[in-house]
């Protein structure tokens, strides 16, 4: 009966035991429910090291990653467990939430909503998989002080934006969503958060501007860099009022203009990156004196010299700089010109043009020069130009004529351009000028027809003038504007009346004379010219006049095939009649003979032409059997784009015959064949491997061809078959891209493209081409690397003879470019390895060839960039050991009469001394080079 007893108050006491554990449970039961129903969720939760058993998180004990305040959960800490699962929906209800640590795991699926977390401070979200994001996280996060979303895929296929909501977290101080899908513009409602010292959004969708609100913002880190999509763009003005700052990352975006001045007022600034933007100018001197710790101005359009930089880490590679060296000054008109460039705001063409130390030399679009190497023509009518005008351009004291009609120009005209003594032409017709006008003094024509702001001027040109509007070399843009009788012209002449026609017959007679003698110094190769039918000639017969500028004749090439020498000089167009009669063809390639061909393709064979007097061309037949729709679309399409195109790194169409079943092509020879034949089976033809120079040559020769047909034509083109077999040498080694026939007109825009038929050699072909059969210029970029690859290593592009993982080479290349050692023992073994800069300049084209295959179009560059890595590793022209020998027994030391009479007895002939000193004419000055690069 006792032990009865005893067991019945052994039982109520454990139960009394149990209540009151369960009454006196220390977890608030809400959280409880939330704590559990997380461990649920979670595929690994024994990670957690929770009890299995446990209902109490809030202890004692207390769980392992969780932190509480009374009964409520405070915190939660599970950084880097590698928890998988999701998050419960109802986690907002963890009222008294603080601290949230779920950083480096792998947590997916929605986050749930954070609204009303009124305490939470600090939020750790980063490095885990959450796909979405709902629109009312944000809500109420009134205390949030750290939000930390970076490298999580949220909402992948539209994005999401920031809401408004989260300017109510005042407290904020950092805020890092760095490659999560962030969208849209960046807020201006961040600008105006004044507590936030870290803002970093870097590898997102953002795009448009920074906000003027982020004007004298106190924030210390502002990340913005490599946005897909667009990216961002625009000034970057207001940085330099951000005096906090010490790191700012803007690179891989479309950030354009200059870099402000005033960033010299950044004391506390030590990271500055900037790279692969199109800002352009000069560095500003208050840049260059800054103490960084590190600077990157790589991928630009920056221009002028190089300064000489204060910062510990500084790169600055590819750009526009005048020189190669630190502190090295630019050429006095090339700075001219920059300050005419700054005034109009920088516009993209020129800036991708003007490059390089030399205006004369290079495609400085717009600009002619005469045989002193002075610019003479500015022409850039029509040309988007918008800003004012530079005092600078009276620095140019040789110009003639200066043609900018037709843009957007503001301001007045500089009185300092009154003293270019030379200037005979002014046509700022068709802008937006305004007075005053100064008076120029020298025989001028100034046309500033359609300024409206100047239609109150008195200033008329006479009924007589009006329509006097050309002059040597004259723009075709240059007369005045005659689309309406009604609208005002301002035409003025600043040549008095009475000795107008002593003028022009001076200025004829001088331009005559200075023709006469820059044709009789100009020296270069043999040309073919191709000109319009006589139509006095029959039918059936074509010319082709070979000009020999060093002798002032032609040789006629006529139906017979015979050569005859005329005196007479014939008109050099660069469109005409391009027809060229089979008989003739037959004739220059006895009917085609084994012996002259020069090789076969897809396409038919060519073969070389020789006229009577030496001259050689290149005839490229189509063989009968392959005369397809495909065929014929390839032959008009070469016709088509080189007719319109001339570059000096682009071989040159002379003619064309499709008569009856004939289709044939005639080039410009080329004599040392294609460039596959240099590189690949040099040995087998007997001939001298590249040299490394030779290879830095035709590698840049190419780019410019390149870049001539993206940028610099008038249209863009994509070639889409670059080669190395399309590579054609000249008898010195320059490259002129050839094979026209698959090219295609660019779409408008690098982020457009055209869906086309696959077309191209494989090995070269871009990824996104291969696959979509989409384009863009960067297709070309692709093949162009694939090129570099090949002169670096020796291999063709696709060698199915070689081992497996080396048959491709791109794929090959990329798996051994990061290594010193593996690219070291990739380089062409036929290569002299102790050239001088050798190495290093590997390094450089193995860095581009990377860039330029790279995966994605958008992270290649455009070939304007590669001509600015290329052009400072080509070795420049210096001067010969000096050769006692070479004096020819002279004194250069003495007198000149003394060194006259030396030179007379050393020759055994009379030299007159007034025959010494050539004369230099002056007035007008008519060689112009054309901007296609010709």
């Amino acid at each position: 009966m006792e032990m009865e007893a005893a067991n019945q108050m052994g039982f109520v006491l454990t139960l009394f035991l149990s209540l009151f554990s369960f009454a006196y449970s220390v977890t608030d039961p809400n959280d409880l429910a939330i704590i559990n129903e997380f461990r649920k969720s979670l595929e690994n939760s024994e990670l957690l090291d929770w009890p299995v058993n446990g209902n109490d998180p809030c202890g004692p004990p207390v769980w392992p990653h969780i932190i509480c305040t009374g009964n409520k959960i405070q915190q939660i800490q599970v950084m880097g467990l590698g928890l998988k699962g999701s998050l419960p929906q109802k986690f907002n209800q963890l009222s008294k939430l603080t601290n949230l640590g779920l950083q480096r795991n792998q947590f997916s699926g929605k986050l749930p909503s954070f609204s009303g977390l009124s305490e939470l401070r600090y939020a750790f979200l980063d490095f885990n998989q959450f796909d979405s994001i709902p629109s009312d996280f944000f809500n109420g996060l009134v205390s949030l002080e750290v939000l930390a979303l970076d490298d999580n895929p949220l909402n992948v296929s539209t994005g999401w934006f920031l809401p408004s909501e989260l300017q109510g977290s005042a407290q904020l101080t950092n805020l890092t969503l760095v490659n999560c899908n962030l969208a849209g513009f960046l807020p201006e409602f961040l600008g105006n958060m004044s507590s936030l010292d870290v803002l970093l959004l870097s590898k997102n969708r953002l795009s448009g501007p920074i906000p003027s609100t982020f004007k004298d913002s106190e924030l210390k880190m502002l990340w913005l860099n490599d946005q897909f999509g667009d990216g961002m763009s625009g000034s970057i003005d207001v940085i330099s009022t951000m005096g906090s700052m010490t790191s700012l990352w803007l690179h891989g975006n479309h950030f354009s203009g200059k870099i402000p001045k005033e960033i010299g007022s950044l004391t506390y600034l030590q990271d500055l990156n900037v790279n692969s933007n199109d800002l352009v100018g000069l560095i500003p001197e208050s840049l260059a004196n800054m103490t960084l710790g590190h600077l990157d101005l790589n991928n630009n359009h920056f221009m002028g010299p190089i300064p000489n930089f204060k910062a510990t880490n500084v790169s600055y590679r590819s750009n526009s700089f005048c020189q190669t060296e630190i502190g090295a000054l630019c050429n006095t008109e090339v700075m001219a010109l920059l300050e005419f460039l700054d005034e109009l705001n920088y516009p993209s063409k020129l800036v991708e043009s003007w490059s390089g130390n030399n205006p004369c030399d290079g495609p400085w679009w717009g600009l002619s020069c005469d045989d002193n190497q002075k610019v003479i023509v500015i022409n850039l009518p029509k040309s988007n130009l918008s800003g004012t005008l530079s005092p600078s351009i009276a620095k140019l004291d040789s110009l003639t004529h200066i043609y900018l009609g037709s843009n957007n120009i503001s301001g007045s005209i500089p009185s300092s351009w009154t003293s270019l003594e030379h200037l005979v032409l002014l046509d700022l017709s068709n802008n937006n000028l305004s007075l005053p006008l100064p008076k120029f003094t020298a025989p001028l024509k100034l046309d500033l027809s359609g300024n409206s702001l100047l239609n109150s001027s008195p200033l008329v040109a006479s009924p007589s003038q009006k329509d006097n509007n050309t002059s040597p070399g004259a723009s075709p843009y240059s007369s005045t504007n005659k689309s309406s009788s009604s609208k005002s012209k301002l035409v003025i002449f600043v040549v008095p009346i009475a000795s107008f026609a002593i003028l022009v017959f001076l200025a004829i007679s001088l331009y005559v004379y200075v023709r006469k003698r820059s044709m009789d110094r100009r020296k270069g190769p043999t040309s073919l010219v191709i000109h319009p039918r006589d139509p006095s000639d029959s039918d059936d017969m074509v010319k082709i006049a070979i000009a020999d500028e060093t002798k002032g004749s032609h040789s006629i090439l006529t139906e017979s095939g015979s050569a005859s020498i005329h005196s007479g000089k014939y008109p050099m167009i660069e469109a005409g009649n391009l027809v060229i009669s089979v008989q003739v063809l037959r004739n220059v390639t006895k009917n085609f003979a084994p012996e002259n061909e020069l090789g076969r393709g897809g396409f038919g064979v060519v073969y070389k032409g020789e006229l009577d007097d030496g001259t050689k061309i290149a005839v490229k037949r189509m063989e009968a059997g392959v005369i397809s729709s495909k065929a014929s679309d390839e032959f008009q399409a070469e016709i088509s784009v080189l007719s319109k195109v001339r570059h000096r790194n682009l071989v040159s169409l002379l003619g064309y015959s499709a008569e009856g079943n004939e289709r044939i092509l005639v080039y410009e020879y080329m004599p040392l064949g294609a460039l596959n034949e240099h590189l690949f089976h040099w040995k087998s033809l007997n001939l001298e491997p590249l040299s490394w120079k030779r290879r830095l040559n035709i590698a840049l020769d190419v780019a410019r061809g390149m870049e001539y047909l993206h940028t610099l034509a008038h249209q863009c083109f994509v070639h889409r078959d670059l080669k190395s077999s399309n590579i054609l040498l000249t008898e010195d080694f320059r490259a002129k891209v050839s094979d026209f026939g698959l090219v295609k007109l660019a779409p408008d825009g690098e982020k457009n493209s055209v869906v086309t038929r696959l077309a191209g050699t494989f090995g070269y072909l871009a990824p996104e081409y291969a696959v979509t059969g989409k384009i863009t210029t960067k297709v070309d970029v692709f093949s162009f690397g694939v090129v570099l690859m090949e002169l670096l290593t020796g291999w063709m592009a696709l060698d199915e003879d070689r081992p497996n993982e080396s048959q491709y080479l791109v794929a090959w290349f990329w798996n051994i470019k990061s290594s010193k050692e593996k690219l070291m023992a990739a380089v062409d073994p036929a290569l002299d390895v102790k050239e001088e800069a050798f190495e290093s300049s590997i390094y450089t084209i193995a860095e581009l060839a990377g860039h330029c295959t790279a995966r994605e179009p958008g992270q290649r560059p455009d070939m304007s960039h590669a001509v600015n890595v290329l052009a400072p590793l080509v070795e420049k022209w210096k001067p010969l050991e000096e050769d006692e020998e070479d004096y020819c027994g002279i004194d250069y030391s003495l007198p000149l009469d003394q060194m006259v009479k030396g030179w007379q007895e050393t020759e055994g002939e009379d030299v007159d001394l007034e025959d010494t000193i050539p004369a230099r004419p002056t007035g007008f000055a008519e060689s112009f080079k054309s901007a296609d690069g010709r």
